[in-house]
């Protein structure tokens, strides 16, 4: 089977999911593109310019699309009719709009919110990337439509539930090695982006926090950040000092090297849709400190919660937990494999063949 996978926003996580299932695929899959910047720019205006790419496809004939949520959908099906006429096609939500925190002093712009909803009534099937992203998506949309004057969609919301469901991220575990010796000193991880949604600033005051009541540890700080240093990193630096093993974006190979020799992973994001970055260090042997909310209790296995999710206010008290005993709980680890290519390329194979097949597909809401 052809598929054509779309992705406008062709970095991090989303340049990591189309690479890695084209990679693990038995179907072909071939990949169509734009640099990973500027996303109100790609979901603006990137259904246009992706649909005329097709045109390079030089007589090559998919059998299903599947594009990411960056994709205005219902404009990009008409534009690329010419070129691929009438193929099933499958949004894939990485994240969405509808429930995205905004930046202090921001109102939040719902033309974005809305383009998702749109692409999903487009889709012949929509995908999520965990129960949690798909059960808050269909919570928030009647607070969306509500919002507009009339007229307004809400009928159609159990018929695009109807051709949802979840299919997890797959994340590329091959380099998880079996953990050696642990440190000395406990490395506690941020690799997360430094952006408002990850919350860096209570990363922060817990680090101070810690740094206060004169506990021993250590910092590896990864992850994407701003050109100039965001407020909450400043911080770290002033307080943390010479804790801080490592401070700066990595290259990849240099980034796993990082993860595996690191012993907790915090989080204190507002919003998680997933958690490739989780996953990775848990995997790697990080015992996680996470809050009980978002996507971590479903993306972390129920034996584990009482272990390794904190509840609002009590970051300090989980990362003081996981430094006095930094080894994550007996099959925590393992457990992560469940998100691995390895294991999930199989699974994306024969649901995308059912669906390109239409035998599961019951058409876009028609109005």
């Amino acid at each position: 089977m052809n598929i054509l996978l779309i992705e406008p926003y062709f970095t991090g996580s989303h340049r990591a999911w189309a690479i890695g299932y084209a990679a693990h695929s038995r179907h072909e899959v071939r990949l169509v593109s734009h640099p990973g910047r500027w996303w109100k720019w790609r979901m603006r205006g990137s259904a246009l310019t992706l649909a005329r790419s097709l045109a390079e496809l030089d007589g090559w004939q998919p059998d299903l699309i599947v594009v990411s949520d960056m994709v205005d959908l219902a404009q990009f099906r008409s534009f690329a009719r010419p070129f691929v006429g009438e193929i099933p096609t499958i949004l894939y939500f990485h994240e969405s709009q509808l429930t995205y925190p905004s930046a202090e002093g921001n109102e939040p712009d719902l033309s974005y919110a809305l383009t998702n909803w749109l692409s999903a009534c487009a889709a012949d099937r929509v995908l999520f990337n965990s129960g949690y992203h798909l059960d808050v998506f269909f919570q928030a949309l009647p607070l969306l439509l509500r919002n507009f004057p009339d007229l307004t969609h809400e009928h159609l919301i159990g018929e695009v539930a109807a051709r949802s469901e979840v299919l997890p991220v797959g994340v590329d575990l091959s380099w998880i090695e079996e953990r050696g010796a642990r440190n000395d000193i406990a490395r506690i991880l941020w690799n997360h982006r430094w952006d408002h949604d990850k919350d860096p600033d209570s990363f922060a005051d817990g680090i101070e926090r810690l740094v206060e009541a004169r506990l021993d540890f250590e910092l590896v700080l990864l992850g994407s950040r701003p050109p100039h240093p965001p407020p909450a990193l400043t911080r770290i630096r002033a307080v943390a000092g010479d804790r801080i093993a490592h401070d700066g974006e990595a290259p990849l190979d240099l980034y796993r090297h990082l993860v595996s020799r690191c012993d907790v992973v915090a989080s204190t994001a507002l919003q998680e849709f997933f958690g490739v970055s989780v996953v990775e260090a848990v995997a790697a042997g990080c015992r996680p400190v996470l809050p009980d909310a978002l996507a971590y209790p479903w993306l972390i296995p129920d034996s584990f919660h009482d272990a390794v999710l904190y509840e609002d206010g009590r970051l300090v008290e989980g990362l003081i937990q996981a430094l006095a005993d930094p080894v994550p709980p007996a099959g925590l680890s393992s457990s992560m494999a469940r998100y691995s290519w390895d294991r999930l390329a199989g699974i994306y194979d024969e649901r995308l063949s059912a669906i390109a097949t239409r035998s599961d597909i019951a058409g876009p809401a028609s109005g």
